[in-house]
């Protein structure tokens, strides 16, 4: 399972178990299957009008990503890449297309089979371009599927709590406080549950495949330009050291701040400090 996804479903289950336990004389208070079944199934109705099947459909697939933990593959990428440069450097094509065969990454595969086969590297570069802005567009589009549920899922909280109230006001009349209190407590608890849906679930799923959907993007960026390098035929140590930069993590790409450096601007303030003090003591 994905570390962080799994740090989260822990964390919320201790702050709903707190909620449910600490402020509460019983958990039972907060269970209304009613009120739930209104905010669920209003939530999905609203999300089939709102998309087409085949991508509603996909929802139970995309919460699967974001429970499991994906292994990422761009070093592998940069090896194969830099490995079909060195042939493709020294004319063995028969090598790069048996080391073709090998690889399991299929825009990869698409773009060094165009080089062997001596497209332009325009042509290339329109085609791959064209598949990322398909593939971002698709997974962008799954990912809004969920901050659509986000929406509506409140909006659904809410209209169990207007149900909620019109029961009540039906008991008015008997001026029975607990019975009024119940249906109180009852009409609040579909607003609590869809606030929670939209919070603890549906946006934060949105938010995962998006942050998984930019890492893709920079992976098939990588490739890109590994390809449009093999292309031009640039030797093999540039592309490596060209593809490496796509793995570099750096603090701050300006400066290296080691242990024990002075920031500036408190340097630049002690200088004009000590600046002005020589400046009164002359006077």
């Amino acid at each position: 399972m994905n570390p962080s996804t799994l740090i989260g479903i822990v964390a919320s289950t201790l702050l709903l178990a707190s909620v449910l336990l600490l402020s509460a004389e019983s958990a039972s208070s907060f269970i209304n299957l009613p009120g739930l079944a209104i905010v669920l199934t209003g939530t999905l109705a609203a999300t089939f009008i709102s998309y087409p099947l085949r991508e509603v459909l996909r929802v139970v697939r995309l919460v699967g990503l974001v429970f499991r933990r994906e292994n990422s593959y761009v070093e592998s990428d940069i090896q194969e890449l830099v490995g079909m440069a060195r042939l493709w450097f020294r004319g063995d094509v028969r090598s790069v297309e048996n080391a073709l065969e090998a690889t399991r990454n299929p825009f990869l595969r698409t773009g060094i089979q165009l080089v062997i086969d001596n497209t332009r590297e325009e042509e290339i570069l329109d085609l791959l371009q064209w598949r990322i802005a398909r593939m971002k567009a698709r997974e962008r589009a799954e990912a809004n599927i969920f901050r659509t549920m986000a929406l509506y899922a409140p909006a659904f909280g809410m209209i169990g709590t207007l149900v909620g109230l019109v029961n009540m006001l039906e008991v008015m009349d008997s001026a029975e406080l607990a019975l009024i209190g119940e249906r109180m407590a009852v009409a609040l608890l579909t607003t609590f549950y869809g606030i929670v849906l939209a919070n603890l679930v549906f946006k934060p799923i949105a938010v995962k495949l998006e942050r998984r959907t930019e890492e893709r993007l920079i992976a098939m960026n990588m490739v890109l330009e590994g390809i449009s390098l093999i292309s031009r035929r640039r030797l093999p140590s540039f592309i490596e050291a060209t593809l490496n930069s796509f793995m570099a993590h750096h603090q701050d790409e300006i400066r290296e701040i080691q242990p024990g450096d002075v920031p500036v601007r408190p340097r630049l303030r002690d200088r004009l400090r000590r600046s002005q003090e020589a400046g009164v003591a002359d006077a």
